[in-house]
């Protein structure tokens, strides 16, 4: 029996001796399986994306760290000072996937830049009885943001090179360097020549238009919006509000999209759209135009646009039950103040007067 005993006991400590050497003799395959358990381990948890400030180095170093003896044996014996200051790290090493997207869609909107683009769409050969020309259809276009208002300008060479000669004028230092294109006598209406000055007028109205002088000057924000008033006050005489109306909005579109700080300006356009919705008898639109009208007039009491406003969102705010006191109220103080307030124009008779120029 005793015997029995001893030989297992050799066969065991054998085999214990044999593994060892085995361990030893093959250190590659030691350190092979200590690797595989680390890339595991590295592989597994939580989809995550390294932290710009992190470099990956550090996350790895961490994650190679969750894998020796030691840190097991330290959280294994009540370690819990040592593992929390690692998953500290690991935290601020790796962002969870949703605490990503939500950063991202913090930070989306502080880094949008809005910017305008100017883009020939069409350009079309145009005969009339006197002459034969190409119409350059142009979309100005806000980017960085959602641009669900159509505002566009149709312009021909000789508009553009009559905007060129005006910016020359009044802003030589900032146009010494701006190239035109020049004026060719024949094969103007080659698909060729017609793609070329597209691309170049393109070019030369986002160029000015990065130009803080130039683009806030009356030259050039004239150019695109002035035509389109006068057409519309064209319109407005003739009865046909319903054209008037297209080309309104156009105008204030570009107006918003430019910048325009022509006051006089924003204030025909709105309430001209006002009084072509009355016209039509949309006047909940009419109203909220005769509003917009009055904001822009604020606190100047002797405007001639003033009184017939007042009087016509009295009217129609009466006629959609929505309350005028506030209207009222403004046109008894002008009363007050000395202010004829019933012998004054009416918003159309003013309106459709030549005061654009």
């Amino acid at each position: 029996m005793a015997s029995k005993i001893l030989h297992k006991f050799r066969r065991k400590v054998k085999k214990h001796n044999t593994t060892e050497e085995t361990v030893e003799d093959f250190p590659e395959r030691s350190e092979l399986d200590d690797d595989t358990e680390g890339l595991s381990a590295r592989l597994s948890g939580t989809l995550s994306f390294g932290d710009v400030d992190v470099p990956d180095e550090n996350c790895t170093q961490i994650a190679a760290a969750n894998n020796d003896s030691d840190f097991l044996q330290s959280f294994e014996s009540g370690g819990i000072e040592y593992t929390e200051s690692l998953w500290g790290e690991l935290k601020h090493c790796n962002m969870l996937t949703k605490q990503l997207q939500e950063s991202w869609k913090k930070s989306k909107g502080n880094h949008i830049v809005e910017k305008l683009i100017f883009e020939v769409t069409s350009a079309n050969v145009v005969q009339d009885s006197s002459s034969k020309y190409v119409a350059y259809t142009i979309h100005v276009i806000k980017s960085g943001s959602f641009d669900d208002h159509k505002a566009l300008i149709i312009r021909r060479y000789t508009d553009f090179a009559k905007l060129n000669e005006k910016l020359h004028k009044h802003f030589k230092e900032e146009m010494s360097n701006v190239v035109f294109p020049k004026k060719i006598i024949r094969k103007n209406f080659t698909h060729e020549t017609i793609a070329k000055r597209s691309r170049a007028f393109e070019q030369y109205l986002q160029h000015i238009h990065s130009i803080a002088d130039i683009c806030r000057s009356k030259v050039f924000l004239e150019f695109f919006y002035l035509n389109d008033l006068k057409a519309s006050q064209g319109l407005l005489r003739g009865g046909m509000c319903e054209d008037a109306i297209e080309t309104l909005l156009n105008a204030l579109h570009l107006q918003q999209k430019l910048g325009s700080w022509d006051a006089e300006h924003l204030l025909f356009t709105q309430a001209s759209i006002s009084l072509c919705y009355q016209e039509l008898d949309r006047l909940e639109e009419a109203q909220a135009y005769c509003e917009q009208a009055l904001q822009t007039i604020d606190n100047q009491e002797n405007h001639p646009l003033l009184v017939p406003l007042l009087h016509s969102n009295i009217r129609v705010s009466w006629k959609i039950a929505k309350d005028k006191r506030q209207s009222e109220a403004r046109l008894q103080q002008l009363q007050e103040s000395g202010i004829d307030v019933l012998n004054q124009p009416s918003l159309k008779e003013y309106l459709i007067k030549d005061f654009l120029d």
